[in-house]
C-alpha cells in the first residue's frame, strides 16, 4: 500500500452534471436523487496551494469524469482522471491518491464510493476565470464553460451555505453554458445544466 503523506489542497472546484438546474444532491448530500435518476457530470479543481508531504501541489490543475448509476450516497461511481501534463510524477501520484479517496482525509469517502476507478491521463489540463464564467478542458475529453447564477444583490451569485456538503461549506450556483465530455464510450452534452462552484481547502490523512 503506498504511503500516506500529510497533505492539503486549497484552490476552486467546478462542477457540472446532467442535473435540471438546481441539483437536489447539494442540499440533499447525496442522499436525493439526481434530476434524471443518475448523475453523469465532469469536475475540476484548479490548486492554487497544497502540498503532498514535502511536495508543492501549487498551480496544478485537475478534471475528472463522474458517471454515478443512482442517488451519489449509493455509491457505484466510475471515476476517470485527468491530470496536467506539467505536473511532475510525484504530483500526480499525489493527486491521484485524494481524489481516489486513497489518501484519506476530505475526499476519503470516494474510496468507499468509487466501484471502477478509470485510471489517470496526463495531458494539458486548462482552468480559466473570466468574470462570472469558468473554462475547462482537458485536452479534448473535457471542453466546458459554467457561468454564476446572479443573484437578486446586483454582483453576487446565488449561494448555498452553511452545507456539510462535500465539496465545502459555500457553493455557488452556476449553469452550463456549453460543455461536452467525450471518453471512456461516453458522448455527453451538459449546456443550460445544473453547475456548481465552490472554493475548497481539503486536507488528510
Amino acid at each position: 500500500m503506498a504511503e500516506i503523506e500529510d497533505w492539503k489542497i486549497k484552490g476552486e472546484l467546478a462542477l457540472n452534471c446532467n442535473c435540471d438546474l438546481f441539483c437536489p444532491c447539494v442540499v440533499s448530500l447525496g442522499a436525493a436523487k439526481p434530476t434524471h435518476g443518475y448523475c453523469q457530470a465532469w469536475m475540476a479543481v484548479r490548486v492554487d496551494d497544497g502540498h503532498w508531504g514535502s511536495t508543492s501541489l501549487k498551480g496544478v490543475n485537475v478534471a475528472a469524469l463522474l458517471d454515478i448509476p443512482g442517488r451519489m450516497g449509493e455509491g457505484g461511481w466510475s471515476v476517470g482522471l485527468y491530470i496536467d501534463d506539467k505536473a511532475s510524477d510525484e504530483q500526480t501520484h499525489a493527486l491521484e491518491m485524494i481524489l481516489s479517496g486513497s489518501a484519506k482525509g476530505t475526499t476519503g469517502l470516494f474510496k468507499l464510493l468509487v466501484a471502477n476507478f478509470l485510471g489517470t491521463q496526463r495531458m494539458p489540463v486548462t482552468y480559466e476565470t473570466n468574470g462570472i464564467e469558468r473554462s475547462v478542458t482537458a485536452g479534448r475529453k473535457v471542453m466546458a464553460t459554467i457561468k454564476q447564477i446572479d443573484g437578486a444583490r446586483p454582483g453576487e451569485p446565488v449561494t448555498v451555505q452553511n452545507t456539510s456538503y462535500w465539496m465545502g461549506p459555500e457553493v455557488i450556483v452556476a449553469q452550463g453554458v456549453k460543455a461536452k465530455v467525450r471518453d471512456f464510450g461516453r458522448v455527453w452534452t451538459f449546456d443550460d445544466k445544473s453547475a456548481e462552484l465552490c472554493n475548497i481547502e481539503w486536507s488528510g490523512p
